[in-house]
């Protein structure tokens, strides 16, 4: 049966989050878009594997896939995107702060905005997070928008919906879902926001500090100013 939606999650030692987080979504979803959800564990260490097996028998829209060692986010969502069958495609963390009540409301914006309309990203509204964190996300954020000039005002927010044609048109390197708004605006996609819940994680841990943000955060800045800087704009060809 023809699949209209992929839910695509990337999770790395949550062997705790992945059994509640996919029933969540398997009940979010409206079984008129024939859903599919794809789960890649990247490396895990911990039952994350074992798990998402055992769901696959209660959950038959769920498909698993493994990467044998840590490839990073970016590379995992990757994996999600290109086994894909849906034409959208909705993204969320793997660590049940995004909510995935949110999902129908993403994929219908989207849907509803016409073919220039490539992503449709969520905004966390009251982010669960500590002071630390939040502080930091904001002044990045800022940072962000000023040398690189796009529109957006979260890209931690990790759950979006996106037409996966566009998201396969766009260039890859590790840590691109940090930059995905910038890279569809690149490509010349709109991209339109819409405010999500945010939620305290229940189990598990981040897998990255304030510092190791920066620090991978400055570096993959200076190479989408370069990508910015190397791109003549998106160019409408005609068959003749």
């Amino acid at each position: 049966m023809p699949v209209s939606l992929s839910v695509v999650v990337p999770v790395k030692d949550e062997a705790e989050n992945v059994a509640p987080l996919a029933r969540e979504i398997a009940r979010a979803l409206s079984e008129e878009d024939t859903p599919e959800i794809i789960f890649v564990d990247d490396g895990s260490a911990d039952g994350t594997a074992d798990a998402l097996a055992a769901l696959k028998t209660e959950l038959p829209q769920l498909r698993v896939f493994r990467h044998e060692r840590n490839a990073g986010q970016s590379r995992a969502i990757r994996t999600g995107m290109r086994a894909a069958r849906g034409e959208i495609v909705a993204t969320l963390d793997g660590d049940g702060q995004n909510d995935p009540a949110d999902i129908p409301a993403l994929v219908a914006q989207l849907r509803a905005g016409n073919t220039k309309l490539g992503m449709v990203s969520g905004v966390r509204a009251k982010r669960r997070d500590t002071l630390s964190r939040r502080l930091a996300s904001t002044l990045a954020n800022a940072f962000r928008r000023a040398m690189l000039g796009d529109t957006a005002t979260d890209t931690g927010c990790g759950i979006k919906a996106i037409r996966r044609d566009v998201y396969l048109s766009l260039p890859y390197f590790d840590h691109q879902h940090r930059f995905l708004i910038n890279l569809v605006e690149r490509e010349g996609y709109g991209v339109q926001f819409l405010p999500v819940n945010h939620r305290p994680r229940v189990h598990g841990k981040s897998k990255y500090t304030n510092v190791q943000r920066m620090l991978a955060g400055l570096s993959d800045l200076r190479g989408v100013r370069w990508l910015a800087k190397r791109y003549r704009g998106h160019e409408q060809a005609k068959e003749m």
